[in-house]
């Protein structure tokens, strides 16, 4: 049974006895819920009932950390004030709002500053603010009156289904409400939990009212809101906008007012807003009337007092260090939408992946096309199509400054990173949420280096919201309702169809979110489908979202730059999966050099290092979700220049080659059982003398496997 449907059937229980007390028979039931709530919280939170009299009264309960317990016996240490806030109980007849203006609690606001008001059926977080004054925070109800509860409770099941996830969430806030909040994964936890909240109460709501905002996003992001799967992505993107949307002028807000003792007022965040696009569309959601109708005012009001109970000071400090950003948004999405984020592949980069692709990026572009100054070469023009919260981005950035500070170019060095950022490293992303966080994390990277944006002159940075995957051909397209949603995709399609791409870099996505995708994308692949020597491809493994990234990176450098250079960190599957058949050969047939680092880490087949140990996957983090159960690798390809007609080495195709012609293929393994180790091995091998590749060449017969194979001739 779930943490509700047992506290409201024991609920039941007691009462149908005929022999409870109205208040005092239900303590140990409400005492055991909250237990079950707190124990997950870190630290766990506990609750005692019937504290001592602290000069206040005696409270009915209160919220403890382990740190107020005595080690060995577990008891309370003499004299703790209960560090979470105290509790107030009172009969189901009462009402929570006539108890909260009771003299008793507050005498209580006076010694504990925090009490949880209830009559069991609702609850009432009232506090005292910093000025004082009693403040009703947030408040639940599980139903009308006493009568709704008690038909509820005998019905515990139907009612947890409803009210399970809101509610818990509202505990957990509670009793997180007296903590400090300063580090950006607990500002990002309750985000998500107002988030959860918020796209609870709309399911339920009709949002007809959006139908403009859903035609103009699905026509600017090239995508379809089709089906269950398609209107819960919708209603997710509403939700990720409003709150990061709310979370970035926070930031901006802070940014322009660091000392000021006001508090921020979340509904005049679109006035703090930099990207148009966002502006709008935050401005289109969060109208009175649209805000009123989806019964999200009293929730964005709970989130406005949390963004104004955080000590900015440290918070900034830690948000502005180096990579602490790229935490944000994955422990959001896991705790809003887990399901969601795993059906999109959303996870976190650990930063040496990232720091190891730039580098090995910029010394191809040395090596291989000549450049000297690999990714400062202002002819360089970079993309990643899938940029999250733009960790590709801000270390190609730093990689610039490096290049641009060890030349000694001081005196333009400020000019040709504000250069770089606005006119050639550009960013696609289709969710809003990682795309906000994107555009802060480039603004305070280039806040740090001294170079910041202008918003007087409209500066942004060349980060859009987007699908990579489609607007690449000349299409018809459908007028926009909003001149700045116009002017995000006439952007975004001008870095498509005109800029020459050189680099594209990243991780993109694992999987697919069904009811979203568009004929357009879904034909990428259709170049993978067939071979000219190669076995035929077999099975369902180049429907992977990963693939048409693959199929438009290669399009992009090999077919329309006909130069360049492509950096993935993705799924391994393709280098030997007879699915990838085609993909192999057409590669032996673009590129001139191709190099695989295989990471290895395949949970799915219980992949075993050369240690003997389990050879977990490289984006396990301590601290942080590794939900990539597939093994990875990283490859890297080069197009010198355009290849002649003949490349490819098919003119004899009935003697075919074991190797297709043109393509140098390069192989090594990172095969560390530990993550960290072979985090630190990558980074190592930068060094040229380190971890030399093995040359491969791979066999027709056994469809161009870009692994090695032993072939025992008969």
């Amino acid at each position: 049974m779930t943490i509700l449907t047992t506290y409201l059937q024991r609920m039941s229980e007691i009462r149908r006895t005929g022999s409870a007390v109205k208040e005092t028979s239900f303590y140990g039931t409400l005492e055991n819920l909250f237990n079950e709530i707190g124990k997950d919280l870190k630290p766990k939170v506990r609750c005692v009932i019937n504290l001592q009299n602290r000069g206040a009264g005696i409270p009915d309960g209160g919220f403890f950390t382990p740190a107020q317990f005595q080690k060995q016996s577990h008891e309370l240490i003499k004299g703790q004030l209960p560090e979470r806030g105290s509790l107030e109980i009172k009969s189901t007849g009462e009402a929570v709002e006539k108890i909260a203006e009771s003299e008793q609690v507050a005498k209580y606001l006076q010694t504990y500053r925090q009490v949880l008001v209830t009559n069991y059926r609702d609850f009432l977080l009232v506090v005292l603010d910093e000025h004082n004054q009693k403040q009703n925070l947030e408040s639940f109800k599980l139903a009308t009156d006493e009568k709704d509860f008690w038909l509820k409770a005998d019905n515990p099941s139907e009612t947890a289904q409803l009210y399970e996830a809101r509610f818990v969430e509202f505990i957990k806030r509670v009793m997180l409400h007296a903590a400090p909040i300063a580090k950006p994964e607990d500002v990002a936890w309750f985000l998500a939990s107002y988030a959860r909240d918020a796209k609870a109460r709309i399911e339920h709501s009709d949002i007809s009212a959006l139908e403009t905002i859903r035609k103009a996003l699905e026509e600017s992001l090239g995508i379809r809101f089709e089906g269950e799967k398609g209107a819960k992505f919708f209603r997710s993107t509403l939700v990720q906008t409003l709150f990061y949307g709310i979370f970035s002028a926070w930031v901006l807000w802070h940014k322009r007012n660091p000392k000021t003792h006001e508090k921020f007022n979340w509904k005049t965040a679109v006035w703090e807003l930099r990207v148009p696009m966002i502006s709008v569309l935050f401005e289109q959601i969060a109208t009175p009337s649209n805000l009123k109708q989806l019964d999200l005012v009293e929730v964005l009001d709970w989130t406005g007092n949390v963004l104004n109970r955080v000590v900015r000071e440290e918070f900034f400090a830690r948000f502005a260090e180096e990579h602490a950003v790229q935490y944000f948004y994955e422990p959001f999405l896991q705790a809003f939408d887990p399901e969601l984020r795993k059906e999109l592949g959303v996870w976190y980069t650990p930063q040496e992946i990232v720091k190891y692709m730039v580098e090995r990026v910029n010394q191809v572009l040395i090596d291989e096309l000549n450049l000297d100054d690999g990714l400062a070469d202002e002819s360089v023009y970079v993309l990643d199509p899938a940029c999250g919260t733009g960790a590709y981005l801000t270390e190609v950035l730093r990689r610039i400054n490096q290049t641009l500070e060890e030349k000694g170019e001081d005196a333009t060095r400020g000019q040709k990173l504000k250069r770089a950022v606005q006119s050639r490293v550009f960013g696609f992303e289709i969710l809003p949420a990682p795309f906000v966080v994107s555009h802060l994390q480039v603004g305070l990277l280039l806040e740090q280096l001294g170079v910041g944006l202008s918003d007087d002159r409209k500066e942004r940075a060349g980060v859009y919201l987007t699908n990579s995957l489609t607007g690449w051909d000349e299409h018809p397209k459908t007028k926009l309702p909003f001149p700045e949603f116009e002017e995000e995709r006439s952007r975004a399609d001008q870095v498509k169809k005109e800029a020459k791409i050189l680099v594209i870099i990243g991780n993109p996505p694992y999987n697919g979110l069904a009811g979203v995708a568009v004929d357009e994308e879904r034909e990428l692949s259709n170049a993978y489908r067939t071979t000219r020597l190669a076995p035929a491809p077999q099975g369902q493994g180049l429907n992977d979202l990963y693939v048409r990234f693959f199929r438009m990176a290669e399009r992009r450098i090999a077919e329309m730059s006909k130069q360049g250079v492509i950096c993935y960190i993705s799924n391994y599957s393709w280098l030997e999966g007879l699915s990838h058949t085609g993909m192999r050969e057409r590669y032996l047939e673009a590129f001139d050099k191709i190099w695989i680092d295989n990471l290895h880490g395949d949970r799915i087949i219980s992949e075993v290092a050369p240690d003997g140990k389990a050879s977990n996957t490289i984006f396990a983090v301590q601290g942080n979700s590794a939900g990539i159960k597939v093994g990875t690798a990283i490859s890297l390809m080069v197009v010198k220049s355009e290849p002649p007609a003949s490349a490819g080495g098919f003119s004899d195709e009935e003697n075919p080659p074991a190797h297709a012609g043109g393509s140098d293929i390069f192989y090594r393994d990172f095969d560390e059982s530990n993550p960290q180790a072979r985090r630190e091995a990558l980074l190592s091998s930068l060094d040229e003398n380190a971890n030399e590749y093995q040359t491969l060449v791979p066999n027709v017969t056994l469809g161009y496997p870009f692994k090695p194979h032993q072939v025992v001739e008969e």
